[in-house]
């Protein structure tokens, strides 16, 4: 699937540094992404997995080896398949513009086709897993949504690696199309090794009239840069992406989220949590950026960070560029502690210290998994997250 132009691209920029500012708060020095070969087969562990098993109407799993797709009970009209490099609407959202799209559109080998036709709605959900298992190799993902007019579907995607201390790089685009009146539930966790480097880009276009619910959850990986873009194109589109993320020991986890409102009145709202321990650190940027016709546009976001630890930290940096005179935009951050008048005052009624802090944890993080409307899946990542919290802070 190689593509020359990409190819050409990626060697002629270098890897980014602290001097750029999108990557001001992560530093890869040490990382040379072109060190990581690409394999030709998998080792076939298999990858732990932040979801259960879950009732789904066709499932992918994906390695460095290639994709085994089960899909034998599609209703007429949904394609779930190998994604063809000649497909019109390849590369049409994410490109080659920077080092890390120009890798992945260079030697991207695995990628899948999710497209559901005009009208149909699928009761189940749709699944693909992303695993690395080559040790000191390379994954390279793509994956193409197309949700047709009137359509209405669940898409979950989730990375993971054959054992927790996998060294690797993987390097993954997404390009969602959701068409006028259509309805998209995007769900991507992260739960990769403590030893891969992460780098993704998704980016949506949401038309006239449709909605966009995406949930991010990230718990693994060593260091990368996750980027979330959805562009409001249509009249009345809507989306709404809610993240959470928990990282410990050394763990530095980067989201860049962008709101782009095009036309008038669509509405865009972001929620991200996060819960940071021992020496772990995150970044979020995010930018709601509001187009001079984008008129009624109603935009939100927020980033809230939980620090358990003295030596964990977190940067948070909201922006807005608005052209347009008649527009609602807000945003919030925050950064704080768990609150030790909250903890005395559980223990003063029985409970633990550790205990306590837990409950204070989950407590901080129930209303983002309360936006998430796929009740499998909003336990699920309360689960995950709550595996993450120790017995003792």
């Amino acid at each position: 699937m190689a593509n020359a132009e990409a190819a050409v691209r990626f060697a002629e920029l270098p890897v980014p540094t602290t001097h750029e500012e999108p990557w001001r708060f992560t530093d890869l020095r040490g990382f040379d992404p072109a060190s990581y070969p690409v394999p030709t087969e998998a080792i076939g562990a298999a990858a732990a997995s932040v979801l259960p098993d879950l009732d789904v109407a066709a499932s992918a799993e994906v390695s460095e080896g290639g994709i085994t797709i089960h899909a034998d009970a599609l209703p007429a009209g949904v394609r779930f398949e190998v994604l063809d490099e000649h497909d019109p609407r390849l590369y049409g959202l994410v490109g080659w513009s920077d080092k890390f799209t120009a890798h992945n559109a260079a030697l991207w080998k695995h990628g899948l086709l999710v497209q559901v036709a005009k009208g149909v709605e699928l009761e189940k959900p749709l699944y693909v897993r992303i695993a690395n298992s080559v040790p000191g190799g390379a994954l390279f993902w793509r994956l193409l949504v197309v949700a047709e007019e009137a359509s209405r579907f669940t898409l979950i995607e989730e990375y993971a690696s054959a054992s927790p201390d996998l060294p690797g790089y993987t390097n993954a685009a997404v390009e969602l199309y959701v068409e006028q009146s259509a309805k998209l539930e995007y769900v991507s966790v992260q739960n990769l090794s403590r030893e891969t480097w992460h780098f993704a880009t998704h980016h949506a276009r949401v038309e006239r009239d449709a909605e966009l619910d995406w949930v991010a959850g990230g718990f693994g990986s060593k260091r990368g840069k996750i980027r979330i873009q959805n562009d409001l194109n249509g009249p009345g589109a809507t989306s709404r992406v809610t993240g959470a993320y928990f990282a410990d020991g050394d763990q530095h986890l980067d989201y860049d989220t962008f709101q782009e409102h095009i036309a008038p009145n669509t509405e865009s709202d972001f929620a991200f949590k996060g819960a940071l321990r021992e020496s772990a650190k995150a970044v979020w940027r995010g930018m709601i950026r509001v187009e001079k016709d984008a008129q009624k546009t109603n935009a939100y976001q927020e980033n809230r960070n939980l620090l358990l630890s003295d030596t964990a930290h977190a940067d948070s940096i909201p922006g807005l560029e608005i052209m347009a005179n008649d527009v609602r935009c807000t945003h919030g951050a925050t950064l704080g502690r768990v609150n030790r008048d909250e903890v005395f005052y559980l223990m003063a009624r029985g409970l633990s210290r550790a205990e306590a802090e837990r409950l204070i944890v989950r407590g901080f993080f129930q209303d983002v998994l309360d936006r998430i409307e796929l009740l499998p899946v909003r336990e699920a990542l309360g689960q995950a997250l709550e595996s993450r919290i120790p017995q003792a802070l």
